[in-house]
């Protein structure tokens, strides 16, 4: 990603200070058809883990669909202070674009644990040959007991009044996909108002993007046999979990819409950039992605069906540089 000639930029997978639990049995991911809701063959966790039993698919014909994902992935294995590790290995690579791309660093965990974060992630910003921002994930639908915190008022909040004032390092939330005007009221009341009396300006003036939108919950698949009547889940467990890829498109489309629009509409959110990210897999979507608002466009379930080449793909759809 970082020496493709048609990135900007680099996001981290989501990171926690201590690492995630991951375990290949439970978090895995699945490719669908999104017009017949059929599952791909076989199941990824990712390497190594089970490198030996994912399916690898050459036709080039099946690797071009848009195919959908569903997963019950959580956050990344690695910590945080590894991700900085290994941001630190690729230095020598900083040289290869002028100016060198942004890593966008995205972490979680409880506001006291993303306040040490944003301290770790300042302190190596002084010695990091890249520019660096930080993406505080608040929406990932798969944490059993913890609900994305950008669905609450009280607990977007929390994390909000715990972030400095100043900082070199641009700040962003992913937020999840909302469907009703209720929740994005929630978010633009919390991005402008405080539970710290001290705060003399809106916990927007904190931020300087928004990233919409993280996958939509609560998405099941069922695996059918040609010689049975009975269906299974694709995934492990009861097989819930978060839907991304074109079926994402056009709520992430309406997300990134209405944020653009509430926050042309009050100065004190205006400044608030959006990185659209949901079903993007050609130029045509990314054109939709820009044309709505989005300052730039990320995507990860393209990247995941036709690799780093997804990229110039699109650079060559549009006929032009990103």
């Amino acid at each position: 990603l970082l020496l493709c000639p048609s990135t900007g930029a680099v996001t981290t997978r989501t990171s926690l200070l201590d690492g995630f639990p991951h375990s290949a049995d439970r978090h895995r991911y699945a490719f669908f058809d999104p017009a017949t809701g059929k599952p791909s063959p076989g199941t990824f966790s990712g390497p190594p883990e089970d490198s030996n039993t994912n399916v690898l698919l050459a036709d080039e014909d099946t690797i071009k669909s848009p195919l959908a994902t569903l997963n019950t992935l959580g956050y990344s294995p690695f910590t945080l202070s590894q991700y900085l590790s290994i941001i630190s290995s690729l230095a020598p690579d900083a040289a290869s674009s002028s100016p060198p791309k942004t890593i966008i660093i995205s972490v979680t965990g409880s506001p006291a644990e993303i306040s040490a974060s944003h301290s770790l992630i300042s302190d190596f910003s002084s010695t990091c040959p890249f520019p660096l921002a930080m993406e505080i994930n608040l929406s990932c639908p798969n944490i059993p007991n913890l609900p994305p915190p950008a669905y609450s008022a009280s607990s977007l909040t929390s994390y909000l009044d715990v972030l400095p004032s100043d900082t070199s390092i641009p700040i962003g939330i992913k937020i999840p996909p909302y469907t009703h005007a209720g929740q994005f009221d929630t978010l633009t009341s919390s991005l402008l108002s405080s539970n710290n009396p001290e705060q003399a300006q809106v916990p927007a003036s904190k931020l300087s993007f928004l990233t919409a939108t993280n996958t939509l919950g609560s998405c099941l698949l069922l695996d059918s046999s040609d010689s049975s009547s009975e269906h299974q889940e694709t995934l492990p467990g009861e097989g819930i979990g978060g839907m991304a890829g074109p079926p994402l498109h056009p709520l992430a489309l309406g997300n990134v819409a209405t944020l653009r629009r509430k926050c042309d509409a009050d100065p004190r959110l205006a400044h608030l950039d959006i990185i659209g990210v949901g079903g993007v897999y050609n130029g045509d979507g990314y054109r939709r992605m820009r044309r709505v608002g989005a300052l730039a466009v990320g995507l990860a379930t393209a990247l995941g069906r036709q690799g780093v080449d997804i990229f110039t793909s699109i650079e060559r759809d549009i006929n032009s540089a990103w």
